[in-house]
């Protein structure tokens, strides 16, 4: 590959998981990085994971075979012109925004076509940071390529190439398709959990009642809400139109199951909640994506002292670790349950042929 010499803007949770990804795969490729914050490049270089341990400037950056721009999508298209003066010849400069539109056309009118390639890592969490990026975060997520229409073939299927070597999913779409589909299964997610969780804050009394019986329903519904605002805020302005349309044909889908249940037709509101059940199982879930995934079960708790304590004897005894642990204290289960998070499917699975043993009765999400 002739990209040995790699640069990062931007070293927060998706960048620093590139990063930290090619170095555990490539240790001979030189990667530098910068970064709004100097700590978080100390802590790269700290890592092992980048060759500097000062800010650089971007005449510095422009000097490498394939840049990364790893901001708020408005940023990247601000650093993506400042690139221009100082860019590498033969050199490639890709992005990792969840919006493509914008960066595109500004490639576009820079006449930057010749050395962009767009990209978004369909993976991600709430949490956010260098300090929240792992070396498997890419692991079997889906990685969006957005080539330009003058972007070279032989840079595409280079690209395309690093990228499923770091054990990602490629797909390569045009930049318009891609922000209509982003706009659908993720930026209107983001949008209705953040606006539930408001609705609630608003609806919910002095007690915080609604806040102290939430359940595992509603916390797994908005979870992303605790994304970063900053991101989001980028990410609206950035595919304005394709969301709006989206939200529209949205408020569509509520106005119509709204008059079902005020016209108590049964049959309809039945067949809307099958139509989602049928379709929402036969979508494939990858273990990657902006919500990790939780390997957690459910067991009803005897009332009895040293309850807990023999749960987690039979599972230690059988080298089964506890990832995390609580007692539910709401009643969307008929009794008090406790709450167990394991490590990996195999453990959980494991777990919970364990307990159903030893005659609990166990729930699985």
């Amino acid at each position: 590959m002739s990209f040995e010499k790699i640069g990062f803007i931007g070293l927060g949770l998706i960048g620093g998981s590139i990063a930290k990804t090619l170095k555990r795969l490539y240790p001979d490729k030189q990667l530098y990085a910068t970064s709004g914050h100097l700590a978080t490049v100390t802590e790269a270089f700290h890592d092992h994971t980048i060759e500097n341990d000062t800010l650089l400037s971007l005449e510095e950056i422009g000097s490498c075979d394939l840049i990364f721009l790893c901001t708020p999508v408005q940023q990247n298209i601000a650093y993506l012109e400042q690139l221009k003066p100082v860019l590498k010849e033969g050199a490639i400069v890709t992005d990792v925004g969840s919006v493509k539109s914008d960066i595109h056309e500004a490639a576009i009118r820079l006449g930057m076509e010749h050395c962009f390639i767009g990209g978004h890592p369909m993976t991600g969490s709430e949490k956010t940071g260098y300090a929240n990026a792992t070396a498997y975060l890419l692991e079997n997520a889906y990685y969006i390529i957005t080539p330009t229409s003058q972007s070279p073939a032989d840079k595409v299927t280079e690209f395309t190439k690093l990228i499923r070597s770091l054990g990602a999913i490629t797909l390569v779409l045009d930049y318009k398709a891609h922000d209509h589909a982003t706009a659908t299964i993720s930026h209107l997610p983001h949008i209705v959990a953040a606006s539930l969780v408001n609705l609630v804050q608003k609806l919910d009394d002095e007690k915080e009642t609604m806040k102290t019986i939430a359940a595992g329903g509603f916390k797994d519904i908005t979870r992303i809400a605790s994304s970063s605002a900053v991101m989001w805020e980028n990410i609206c302005l950035s595919n304005r139109e394709q969301i709006l349309e989206i939200m529209d044909r949205f408020s569509e889908q509520l106005s119509f199951i709204r008059n079902e249940i005020a016209n108590s037709d049964g049959s309809s509101i039945n067949g809307f909640f099958q139509s989602a059940k049928d379709y929402r199982d036969s979508i494939t879930i990858s273990k990657s994506g902006p919500i990790k995934k939780v390997f957690e079960l459910y067991c009803d708790l005897i009332d009895e002292a040293g309850g807990i304590a023999t749960i987690a004897t039979i599972l230690a005894s059988n080298n089964l670790s506890i990832k995390n642990i609580g007692i539910i204290h709401n009643r969307e289960f008929e009794d008090g349950v406790l709450h167990l998070e394991m490590y990996d499917s195999e453990s959980l699975q494991k777990a919970v042929e364990l307990l159903r043993k030893y005659h609990y009765t166990v729930y699985e999400r």
